[in-house]
């Protein structure tokens, strides 16, 4: 396994039904941890790298109703 970590900036801001789809995020295939910044604009997210490209990251994501773009 090769862990990466990949910062996405949120496409809009951040609503309180987004926090438990943020919070389960790990949870998808691949995916090893999510985190949100401080200023709470941006995620930080780790994974396999022998699972996921950059791209299938931000799909998943996407999919999970997270609307992000890679920073």
């Amino acid at each position: 396994m090769t862990r990466v970590q990949i910062h996405f900036r949120l496409s809009q801001p951040l609503s309180a039904n987004l926090f438990p789809t943020i919070a389960s995020a790990h949870s998808l295939y691949g995916i090893q941890r999510v985190r949100l910044s401080p200023a709470m604009d941006s995620l930080t997210v780790e994974y396999d790298a022998t699972r996921l490209r950059p791209a299938e990251v931000e799909a998943a994501l996407t999919h999970a109703g997270i609307a992000v773009e890679q920073a």
